[in-house]
C-alpha cells in the first residue's frame, strides 16, 4: 500500500495508511477476535453481526476484515472462510479498498428509507458474482427508519445461504431489539492509553518520525480510546512540529496547559492561595491554554489523585508520567476523600459554566476562587457533626495562609447558624496546609475541630432563659406574638443550655424559624444564641403540653361527684374550662360557678 502511495504521489493520512488488514493487526479487540476465530474454525458462522462502539475504534475496518475472511481464497492454498490470512487472497485487495462487487457498503445515514432496503431485499436472491458470499455492510445502521428496519427483518432472519450482513453503529440503543436478536453482537472497546502509546510509537518509527514519549502520552490521552483520533492527532503533530515532536509541540497544538503547571495549580488551589491560583491561570492563558481545558485538566488530575487514594495500584498507566504519579501519591496521602470529591463536583459544574460563559477567563477565575475558598471548609456532614458535638475549640491548626481571601486566611471563615456567627477552624480532612515546594500535606487530624459557640463564661446575659417556656414568655413581653406562637406550637425541645438550643421542627414550621429565633434571642438577651435543628427526636411542644394539661384537668373535674351531679341536672351542659385557684383566692359559691345572678343577703 505504501509503495502504491509513493508511485501515485498522493499522500494518504495515517488513519488510512495504517488501517488494519487482518484480525491480527487489530489492537485492543482480543475478545471479539477470539470469538470469531473459534466460530470460523468450528464452522458456526453467523448470518449477521452487529458491531458497536465509539467513533474511531475500527467498526468499519472490522466489517471489511470480516468480509475478507468470509471470502478468503488463494488458488491452490486456501478455499474456505478463515480468520488467518497470511497473504492477500484474490478478493482481499478489492474488499479492503471498498470496491468489490460482492461486498456492498451502504451508509444508512444517507440511505434511510424503505426504498433502499427494498433494493437489498430484491438483490439478495441473486448469487455473488465472483466471491463466496455476498456481504452487505451497513454503517450507522441506527439511522434507518422504522419502516426500513421492519422491511429488513424477514430477510435478516432467513437470508439466502450466500448472503451475510454486517452492521455498524455508534448508537446501539437506537437499534430495535427485533434486529439485535437476529445478530451476533460485538461491543468494540475503547483502546487503552498504554496500548495506544505502543501503537503510535510503532507507526512513528515506520514513518521515521522522532517523537518524545510524553508527546505520545498526550496524544493517547487526548484520543480518548479512539485509534482514528490518535492517528489524526499524530498526523497533525508531524505537520505542526516540522521535525522532532516534543511534548510542548503537542501541548500547544491541542491548546493544553503544561501538565506540571496544572499540578502546580492543583497544589495552589488545595492550599487555598487565591492570589497565586489566579496568577497561574493567567500565565497559562497567556501562553495559549484554553480556560475550559485548564479546568478539565484539573478535573482529570483530581480524578487521578482520588484513584491513587482509594486504589494505589491503579496508578500504573502508561499515559501517566512519573512526575504525575509521584506528586499524585503525595496529594493522595494528605487530602481526604471528601475534599477530593467536593473539588471534583465543583470542577464539573465549573467546566459547564466556562464553556457557556461570555468571558471564559473570568468564569474560570471565579471557579478557582470558589475552590480556594472551600479548600479547608468542612463538608456538610462534618459541619453538622461539629455543631452537634458543640466543641468550643477554635483556631486553625493548618498553618499559615498566603491567599487573598477577604479578612485574611479563611481557615476561620464564618458560618451562620441561627443568628450567631460561628467561627470554623480547619476540620478533619481540610485541604489547606502550610508547605513549600513539592506538596507535603497535613494528614487528617485524629481529633476533629468542631464548630461551636464561643465560651459563654465571660458574657453576662441581660435575661436568664432556661426553657422554651421562658422564651415564649420573653416573646410575649416583647410583643412578638408571631414568634411566641411559633415557639409554643412549632418547636420540639431536644436540648437547652445557655447560648445553645437544639430543637426539631414540626411539619408546618417555616425554614427560617431557627435563624429568626436566634437573631431575636441575641438581640433581646445581649448574648449569642445558637439554634440547631436536629433531624429527629424532641419532646412535645409547649402547645401540646398545655392541651394535655387542660384535658387532664377537664377529665379530673368530670370525675368529681359534685360536677357530675351538676352536669346530670342540666342536660346539654359541658365543661368549658377548669381554673385552679390558690388558697388566697376568694371562695366561689355555686351561683358563681354556674354563672347565676347573686341573691340579696336577706
Amino acid at each position: 500500500m505504501a509503495d502504491k502511495e509513493e508511485k501515485s504521489g498522493a499522500y494518504r493520512v495515517l488513519a488510512r495508511k495504517y488501517r488494519p488488514q487482518t484480525f491480527e493487526e487489530l489492537i485492543g479487540q482480543e475478545p471479539m477476535v477470539r470469538t470469531l476465530s473459534n466460530a470460523f474454525e468450528s464452522g458456526r458462522i453467523a448470518q449477521a453481526w452487529m458491531l458497536t462502539g465509539v467513533r474511531g475504534i475500527g467498526k468499519t475496518t472490522t466489517a471489511r476484515i470480516l468480509a475478507r475472511a468470509l471470502n478468503y481464497s488463494v488458488p491452490g492454498v486456501a478455499d474456505a472462510p478463515t480468520v488467518h490470512m497470511p497473504e492477500p487472497g484474490e478478493h482481499c485487495t478489492a474488499i479492503m479498498e471498498g470496491r468489490h462487487v460482492d461486498v456492498i457498503e451502504m451508509d444508512a445515514a444517507s440511505h434511510t428509507g424503505i426504498s433502499d432496503i427494498r433494493e437489498i431485499i430484491e438483490q439478495v436472491r441473486y448469487r455473488p458474482v465472483s466471491a463466496r458470499y455476498k456481504v452487505y455492510i451497513i454503517d450507522e445502521v441506527h439511522m434507518l427508519s422504522t419502516a426500513a428496519f421492519n422491511g429488513l427483518l424477514k430477510t435478516l432472519e432467513e437470508p439466502p445461504e450466500h448472503v451475510k450482513f454486517v452492521f455498524a453503529t455508534t448508537e446501539i440503543r437506537k437499534v430495535p431489539v427485533t434486529v439485535l436478536s437476529r445478530c451476533q453482537r460485538f461491543d468494540l472497546r475503547r483502546i487503552d492509553a498504554d496500548v495506544l502509546v505502543v501503537h503510535l510509537r510503532s507507526i512513528s518509527e515506520s514513518e521515521s518520525v522522532e517523537i518524545d514519549d510524553d508527546a505520545l502520552k498526550l496524544i493517547a490521552r487526548a484520543a480518548e480510546g479512539s485509534v482514528r483520533d490518535a492517528l489524526s492527532l499524530l498526523d497533525q503533530a508531524i505537520a505542526h512540529a516540522g521535525g522532532k515532536i516534543a511534548a510542548d509541540d503537542v501541548r500547544h497544538m491541542l491548546g493544553l496547559a503544561d501538565r506540571a503547571r496544572v499540578i502546580d495549580l492543583f497544589e495552589t488551589v488545595m492550599k487555598g492561595d487565591i492570589a497565586a491560583a489566579l496568577t497561574e491561570l493567567t500565565a497559562q492563558y497567556d501562553v495559549g491554554a484554553d480556560p475550559a481545558v485548564i479546568l478539565a485538566d484539573l478535573a482529570d488530575y483530581t480524578h487521578l489523585v482520588t484513584r491513587l487514594k482509594v486504589a494505589p495500584e491503579a496508578g500504573g498507566m502508561a499515559a501517566i508520567t512519573e512526575s504525575e504519579l509521584t506528586r499524585g501519591r503525595d496529594f493522595a496521602e494528605g487530602l481526604s476523600l471528601r475534599v477530593l470529591a467536593r473539588a471534583w463536583q465543583m470542577l464539573l459544574k465549573g467546566i459547564q459554566e466556562v464553556t457557556t460563559a461570555p468571558k471564559p477567563v473570568a468564569a474560570a477565575e471565579m471557579v478557582l476562587v470558589r475552590l480556594c475558598h472551600a479548600a479547608d471548609m468542612p463538608t456538610p456532614d462534618e459541619a453538622l457533626r461539629m455543631l452537634r458535638e458543640g466543641d468550643p475549640r477554635g483556631g486553625h491548626s493548618g498553618g499559615g495562609h498566603s491567599g487573598g481571601s477577604p479578612g485574611g486566611g479563611h481557615g476561620g471563615g464564618a458560618r451562620a447558624v441561627g443568628s450567631s456567627t460561628v467561627q470554623s477552624s480547619a476540620p478533619s480532612g481540610g485541604a489547606r496546609a502550610a508547605y513549600g515546594g513539592r506538596p507535603h500535606l497535613v494528614a487528617e487530624q485524629s481529633e476533629p475541630v468542631s464548630l461551636a459557640a464561643p465560651p459563654q463564661s465571660e458574657q453576662v446575659p441581660a435575661v436568664q432563659l432556661s426553657s422554651l417556656a421562658d422564651i415564649a414568655a420573653l416573646a410575649a413581653e416583647k410583643r412578638d406574638i408571631r414568634l411566641k406562637d411559633a415557639v409554643e406550637n412549632l418547636l420540639r425541645p431536644v436540648a437547652f443550655e445557655p447560648g445553645r438550643i437544639e430543637v426539631t421542627l414540626t411539619s408546618g414550621a417555616p425554614r427560617d424559624l431557627a435563624g429568626d429565633l436566634g437573631r431575636k434571642l441575641s438581640e433581646w438577651t445581649g448574648m449569642r444564641w445558637i439554634v440547631i435543628v436536629a433531624r429527629d427526636g424532641g419532646g412535645e411542644t409547649l402547645g401540646e403540653l398545655a392541651a394535655a394539661a387542660k384535658q387532664k384537668r377537664t377529665d379530673d373535674a368530670r370525675a368529681d361527684p359534685n360536677v357530675a351531679a351538676v352536669l346530670a341536672a342540666f342536660p346539654g351542659a359541658k365543661i368549658v374550662d377548669v381554673r385552679i385557684f390558690s388558697d388566697d383566692d376568694a371562695e366561689l359559691d355555686a351561683d358563681a360557678v354556674l354563672g347565676l345572678p347573686e341573691d340579696d343577703e336577706d
